[in-house]
């Protein structure tokens, strides 16, 4: 199958890509940058230039395509309504036009209960618009990547910088972004998953202090927790709306309030699972990728010191 892949230079982009290429399809991604993309190239990937926000630049991306997988999300400092309204309305009108028959559409849990949140308002908008269009789709809804855990909490750990956590945060059932990407795939050749939504939910939620303390255990290493206040973002999101400049600032701090509460963000996944004919055990969970990661870093850490004490006992050329 031909596919299109949007996001492809993201980290579930990317993840899509290789599972696509992996499973024989023959793929092709419309990038903004080539040179960013370079890496995809070397895959074998066919790159097209152009851009969600210019129309006139997304038919040449759609020639002989079968099916489109969308994982784009504006940038940090793009305007949340230009890419992820605007944008994703053109692609789905170029879609509809160009006769594709199918569209996996990758938006976030729960977008519809939050119209408050400009993002999930945006998100449950585009998963309207997409029903509506006639194309034949299927929409994946994760509730956040594994992948953020490394940033977020191992780096600074053994950096022994500050960990921020926000107090009053809701557990998350995160998700490795290679486990969406099978589900993406598969959607693709399950008629099952036709004009059908479906949650993504890891093996089970975590919260902020449990992942800290695995952290601790796998590194061997304290960390220094330092909390911020709700009160404070909610404060800081209310003075960047008065200003224009801080209109995008405002919107993306919006989404805390997402995870405000002691409510799990997680769904039941039994039906998911057979439906998309995947294994649950096959799933990765928390502590497998993080222990994966920690065992990596830290041969790496022992390495770099061997090297070390192997240099310093060099004798001097004097």
């Amino acid at each position: 199958m031909k596919l299109l892949i949007i996001g492809a230079t993201g980290t579930l982009g990317r993840q899509i890509v290789r599972r696509a290429l992996d499973e024989g399809h023959e793929v092709q991604c419309l990038v903004r940058s080539f040179q960013r993309a370079a890496f995809l190239r070397e895959w074998g990937v066919s790159l097209i230039r152009g851009n969600l926000c210019k129309p006139e630049t997304l038919p040449p991306a759609f020639e002989g395509v079968e099916a489109v997988i969308d994982a784009a999300t504006a940038r940090p400092n793009d305007p949340i309504d230009k890419v992820d309204w605007d944008g994703k309305v053109n692609l789905i009108q170029a879609a509809k036009a160009a006769n594709v028959q199918r569209f996996v559409f990758i938006s976030i849990l729960g977008a519809d209960q939050y119209p408050d949140v400009p993002l999930m308002k945006i998100k449950n908008g585009i998963e309207k618009f997409l029903a509506e269009s006639g194309i034949p789709y299927t929409i994946l809804s994760p509730c956040g990547f594994l992948q953020g855990l490394i940033g977020q909490y191992a780096i600074p750990i053994l950096e022994k910088q500050a960990v921020w956590v926000m107090g009053e945060t809701a557990p998350i059932a995160f998700m490795d972004t290679q486990d969406i990407a099978r589900f993406a795939i598969a959607a693709l050749t399950n008629d099952a998953t036709i004009n059908r939504s479906f949650p993504l939910a890891g093996t089970r939620p975590w919260g902020a202090y449990e992942i800290v303390r695995l952290c601790e255990r796998l590194s061997g290493q304290e960390s220094k927790v330092s909390q911020m206040p709700m009160g404070l973002l909610k404060a800081v999101r209310k003075l960047a709306g008065y200003l224009q400049w801080g209109w995008n600032l405002a919107d993306r701090l919006a989404f805390t309030e997402v995870i405000v509460g002691s409510e799990p963000i997680t769904a039941p996944m039994d039906e998911v699972y057979d439906t998309f004919q995947i294994d649950p055990q096959a799933i990765t969970t928390v502590e497998a990728y993080m222990g994966e990661y920690f065992s990596r870093i830290m041969k790496k850490l022992k390495e770099m010191n061997y090297d070390r004490d192997k240099n310093s006992q060099k004798k001097l050329p004097f």
